[in-house]
């Protein structure tokens, strides 16, 4: 016998294989997944909503409220269903003694675990595009319908409203109503250092939809050191560089605007120096927070399900969906971090995924011994 044995290594057609197997059962268990949970929730959605959908025409039903909810839906729990996914067939091939078999065939976890990573690629991928640039817009259509046959939660009047227009520039308004777009008792004020150069008073203000605002019992005051001048008028039209959605904002406003849209808007409101857009930063850095998630969560998933235990295939579903529960609501409370001003979005948005992340490593150890 010779003095050493080499170590057998599997043929390249026999991972190919195993590739395509086990990328087919992931996806085809991820989809499957979300299909049953979909059922679900219509089922559970249409019981707490019976009421304004049995008023609502069955067309705006259908196409306007479903076909946008549940692709939101599945975006938001995403990396969940990838990790039940995982868990699920994996356990299943553990069951039968087939990830055994192929770590004996020569395969080794590490490359085991190469179609599970290109499986969740692909996910978070499509999953990415939808969350960034498709599922915004159809918000839209989404919360118009709740807006108008579930529950208003459009914010339509503002009281005290300050914010700054430009640097230097400040403006204040009394009171506005963007039903009938007309504000009352506005002021700008322009500064240059902590002196002030200019204040322009109304009594009203008009706002039209190509951005300008008609000024009505207006007095411009300039002033250069001692000297002032003023002007009167009855008529003002005016562009100010202010949109009412960047003081009325409602609560899921921040769903509707797509990646780049968010960042315009948090970019242009911190030059402002808008104090509460803490919900838009966070949706921004949260969109890409889950897509990480979703590699994360794999490797977890398959670290515990990749071995045969007393408990079968129960007990590894049940470890999984505790885990992933337990990562969502973490994700959850962070975000509390970030809106009481403990951390910055970002921070808060990755948080979960930096304690998760050490999990999978030490998970992931144990499971390739």
């Amino acid at each position: 016998m010779p003095a050493a044995i080499k170590e057998r290594k599997p043929h390249k057609r026999l991972v190919k294989h195993l590739d395509t197997f086990i990328i087919k059962q992931f996806l085809g268990t991820f989809f499957f997944i979300i299909i049953l949970v979909m059922a679900i929730v219509i089922m559970f959605d249409i019981n707490e909503k019976l009421d304004a959908m049995l008023t609502a025409p069955l067309k705006e039903t259908v196409f306007k409220y479903f076909m946008n909810f549940l692709p939101y839906i599945a975006a938001q729990f995403a990396p969940l269903f990838v990790f039940i996914a995982v868990i699920f067939f994996t356990s299943r091939l553990a069951d039968r003694s087939e990830i055994t078999a192929i770590l004996s065939a020569g395969v080794s976890f590490g490359r085991l675990t190469v179609p599970y990573l290109v499986s969740a690629a692909v996910i978070t991928a499509g999953m990415l595009y939808l969350s960034l640039y498709v599922i915004p817009p159809a918000n839209v259509k989404r919360i118009e319908y709740t807006n108008q046959w579930v529950k208003n939660k459009r914010v339509d009047y503002g009281d005290n409203i300050q914010l700054q227009v430009r640097r230097g520039v400040m403006m204040h308004m009394a009171r506005y109503d963007n039903i009938t777009k007309h504000g009352s008792r506005i002021s700008v004020e322009e500064f240059k250092g902590n002196a002030l150069k200019s204040r322009l008073t109304a009594s009203d203000a008009t706002y039209d939809t190509l951005g300008r605002w008609k000024l009505t019992d207006y007095e411009m005051r300039h002033f250069d050191g001692l000297n002032e001048t003023m002007r009167r008028g009855n008529n003002l039209d005016t562009t100010l560089n202010i949109d009412p959605k960047d003081f009325l904002i409602a609560k899921n406003d921040q769903e509707m605007l797509t990646s780049p849209e968010l960042k315009k808007y948090i970019d242009s409101q911190k030059k402002r120096g808008a104090a509460n857009i803490q919900q838009f930063e966070i949706e921004y850095e949260r969109r890409y927070a889950m897509s990480a998630a979703a590699f994360i969560l794999t490797i977890i998933g398959l670290s515990l399900s990749s071995r045969k235990v007393r408990g079968g295939i129960g007990l590894n579903i049940g470890i999984g969906l505790a885990l992933s529960f337990s990562y969502i609501l973490f994700m959850q409370v962070t975000q509390t971090f970030a809106v009481s001003g403990y951390t910055s979005p970002r921070v808060a948005m990755w948080i979960p995924n930096i304690i998760y992340s050490i999990i999978a490593i030490v998970l992931y150890k144990r499971a390739s011994r």
